[in-house]
């Protein structure tokens, strides 16, 4: 396995929209590899998702989730995946992302949301997310459409860097 380079903002790659992988060519040596490689690279850079166009694939793929015995998210492949809001609710937090390093915002986006998509086996995938899980996918989606977290706040005024987001806004634990 390996760290894939990270795309960052301005690159071109991740304002194209990424191309949908055919299902005969998920199970290709390149494919499998890309998606190890993926998981690697989220991993080393503390990531909770991470789609193609990030490291320079432009195809509807991506990975997000973490281990976490106190929540989180189990790991999961999308691949080619399409989003339905559920209701119309729509909540406001913080995001971040690998490819804008260092800065965070509050981004609003759908409650709850169900995903349709391929798995890593190019099996059918479905499930319906709320919370993070449900903003996590949303995320990741948007990078395989060339859209980033920027595009869909209503205001830049939240706009921060990590160290005072840390400081000022991140939530406090009560230890």
């Amino acid at each position: 396995m390996a760290i894939l380079k990270v795309a960052r903002m301005g690159h071109p790659v991740l304002r194209k929209p990424a191309e949908p992988l055919e299902p005969r060519e998920i199970a290709t040596p390149r494919i499998q590899r890309l998606i190890d490689d993926m998981f690697e690279t989220m991993h080393d850079s503390r990531g909770i998702g991470l789609a193609g166009p990030q490291v320079h694939e432009s195809v509807r793929l991506f990975v997000a989730g973490v281990d976490d015995p106190d929540g989180g998210m189990p790991p999961v492949v999308v691949i080619n995946p399409e989003i339905t809001p559920v209701g119309s609710a729509v909540e406001e937090d913080w995001e971040g992302c690998l490819s804008i390093p260092d800065i965070r915002g509050r981004v609003p986006r759908a409650a709850k949301i169900r995903l349709r998509a391929l798995d890593r086996h190019g099996r059918p995938l479905a499930l319906t997310a709320d919370g993070y899980p449900a903003r996590v996918l949303q995320h990741e989606t948007d990078h395989l459409d060339g859209v980033l977290f920027f595009d869909r706040m209503t205001s830049f005024e939240s706009i921060t860097f990590l160290e005072e987001y840390g400081r000022y806004w991140a939530p406090k634990s009560d230890d």
